[in-house]
């Protein structure tokens, strides 16, 4: 019988495809809220909420009545539940770089809107060095041995490949940059398990982080393909 779980996360990729990969990837099965569930839990008195929490994702393990937050402590348990970790610490700097990642990726997520210039410096520096540091880390650790689908290669296409995939515009920075990384995140992500979830999230709405900083972002890719 399949593990159960709930996913308390907004319907749109960015963090939640972490946690979605790893689900699909172990054959378990889960529920998900939309917008307004979302909010409407977000939104409960500390004193009626199931489990104390600021933001999600939340996570609720039906079978061990375990509920966690923050993302990475729920990649965290679902890695040692289900035998997926091979070297935790290593596991947890790449779920908190990924953390750091999606903050700068968001400007602060959505504290500022994107401008030109910090734009550059973002795309042509901080990306580019962040995508050098893990292709280094694949080669180093050999994280893409096998079929590269361990706790690392989930992590590591969780963030990369959704990322790519939402804004394909970034696709030719990253293979150029890290190909190692590049290709274990999509061979991750062509497993039937975990390509099948993917492709129910091909149905237009938000491509990435939603809101307007997503629409901040794909107005600078925009300008980007403008020159």
């Amino acid at each position: 019988m399949p593990d159960i779980y709930s996913l308390y996360y907004w319907p749109i990729p960015f963090r939640g495809h972490f946690i979605r990969m790893i689900l699909a990837h172990v054959g378990a099965r889960w529920d998900e809220q939309d917008f307004a569930g979302m909010s409407a839990f977000k939104d409960r008195a500390v004193s009626e909420l199931p489990y104390p929490f600021m933001a999600p994702p939340v996570v609720h393990d039906h079978g061990a009545d375990r509920w966690l937050c923050q993302l990475p402590a729920i990649v965290m348990y679902l890695g040692r539940k289900h035998g997926l970790s091979r070297d935790p610490d290593s596991e947890l700097r790449l779920i908190c770089d990924a953390s750091d990642i999606l903050l700068e990726i968001t400007r602060g997520h959505g504290a500022q809107m994107w401008d030109r210039a910090a734009w550059a410096v973002f795309r042509d520096e901080r990306l580019v060095r962040w995508m050098m540091l893990h292709e280094r880390l694949v080669g180093d650790e050999d994280l893409d041995r096998g079929d590269g689908v361990t706790l690392a290669g989930l992590v590591l296409s969780g963030l990369w490949h959704t990322m790519v995939r939402a804004l394909p515009e970034l696709r030719p920075v990253l293979e150029g940059q890290a190909p190692r990384v590049a290709a274990l995140a999509d061979r991750v992500a062509a497993t039937p398990r975990i390509a099948r979830m993917l492709a129910t999230w091909d149905d237009g709405g938000w491509r990435y982080c939603a809101g307007e900083i997503e629409q901040s972002v794909l107005d600078m890719l925009r300008e980007d393909e403008r020159g």
